[in-house]
């Protein structure tokens, strides 16, 4: 069964459908620079109108990029903190719409 709103996926192959802000808190702690630098989340669509990123630096901390196109919006900050992270990556993901939903 597809995501109601959206999916996480990570580059080592993890993929979370609808995930909330412990599964995302979990998916960026497993983070590496190695073998799984990023995260995605978007819709489970083709064509998603807008994403949210997650990447690891090499030398520690992350990089958090939030793109809706029919919002105009491209936002990219860094950040430490996971918690912080997932919390406001929450928050962002609860502002977006939805389609297909029932």
């Amino acid at each position: 069964m597809a995501a109601k709103y959206y999916c996480a996926d990570s580059e080592n192959g993890d993929h979370i459908d609808d995930p909330s802000e412990d599964a995302l808190f979990d998916m960026i702690s497993e983070l590496n620079d190695t073998d799984n630098t990023f995260i995605v989340i978007q819709p489970d669509q083709d064509d998603p109108a807008w994403f949210a990123s997650v990447a690891v630096f090499d030398e520690g901390g992350y990089e958090i990029v939030r793109r809706d196109t029919t919002r105009r919006e491209h936002h990219v900050t860094t950040e430490n903190g996971i918690g912080r992270i997932a919390s406001d990556l929450i928050i962002w993901l609860a502002a977006r719409d939805f389609q297909n939903t029932a």
